[in-house]
């Protein structure tokens, strides 16, 4: 079981393949192993690497609140590609993932050389009542468990799309779920993610990103909606995929499709044909 030590603490990651590196960070409701098939299918070409985010055993669960600020999660990234020796690779994150990949990205531009953020941007709209229903999900979970909070993650409409075509693998999806610590589930439910800036504070950094951006999202996925598209419209070098009839978890709903548009996207960046214009420009003119 791979671990490195990072920023502090214990990551446990899986790397497949060899090559250019490829790195995934997955959302609240999973870890690493959301991105096998990922893993399987880029592992053919690139150095495909995913990880438990800190607060997913066997990486390490913070106790101390002073530890689960959102910078952590982004350092954390910025620590495990230090240990494995890498200088630059393609980010991929999914939802949580997505908006640490993104503010990698910011932090650290110079290390991304393409970035694929997927139904990243909860909480930006109607942030205020967004922001209540977190901070009341985790005094529940912290005084009765986790019960209710996987219930209202089961629940949410952005995945009744998962349950109805794929049973099987919403039923592999619940068991990702049930598996987060009682602990990560509150900390970040009342830290982290409220800790965060929404999408939407973030246009000036946006603007300044010169690397190639892929932002993907389900049209049943409303709550990435808004966001997504703020990314897309101050990015220079993004540009916008919707699927049909997908909710959240895009990776795991939709697969091939999605496997199939991420390698488009890398091959168009590894050949210098992903951003070569702006959209301001005439496309016509890029030779």
């Amino acid at each position: 079981m791979p671990i490195v030590h990072a920023n502090g603490i214990r990551l446990h990651y899986e790397s497949v393949g060899s090559g250019v590196p490829l790195v995934f960070c997955h959302e609240y409701a999973s870890d690493a192993r959301a991105w096998e098939a990922q893993l399987r299918f880029f592992g053919r070409r690139y150095r495909a690497i995913a990880f438990n985010g800190r607060g997913y055993p066997p990486s390490t669960v913070p106790q101390d609140d002073s530890q689960w600020l959102h910078r952590h999660l982004i350092d954390d990234l910025a620590g495990l590609l230090d240990s494995l020796g890498i200088e630059r690779a393609h980010i991929v994150g999914q939802a949580t993932g997505g908006n640490v990949a993104l503010n990698f990205a910011i932090a650290h531009p110079s290390r991304v050389m393409g970035l694929v953020v997927v139904g990243a941007g909860a909480g930006t709209s109607d942030r205020e009542r967004w922001l209540a229903g977190a901070r009341a999900l985790a005094d529940d979970i912290a005084q009765h468990g986790t019960a209710k909070a996987f219930a209202a993650i089961e629940q949410a409409p952005q995945r009744a799309v998962f349950q109805t075509k794929d049973p099987r693998g919403w039923q592999q999806f619940l068991g990702l779920l049930h598996d987060l610590s009682p602990v990560a589930a509150e900390k970040l439910m009342r830290i982290t993610l409220v800790d965060r800036q929404p999408v939407n504070a973030l246009g000036a950094q946006l603007q300044k990103l010169s690397m190639p951006i892929l932002v993907m999202t389900g049209d049943q996925d409303f709550p990435s909606h808004e966001a997504c598209r703020f990314i897309r419209d101050h990015a220079p070098y993004a540009g916008l995929a919707m699927l049909p009839m997908c909710g959240h978890a895009m990776n795991l709903e939709e697969p091939m499709l999605f496997n199939q548009m991420v390698q488009d996207f890398l091959s168009a960046v590894d050949a210098g044909r992903w951003g070569t214009w702006s959209r301001h420009a005439d496309p016509r003119s890029a030779s």
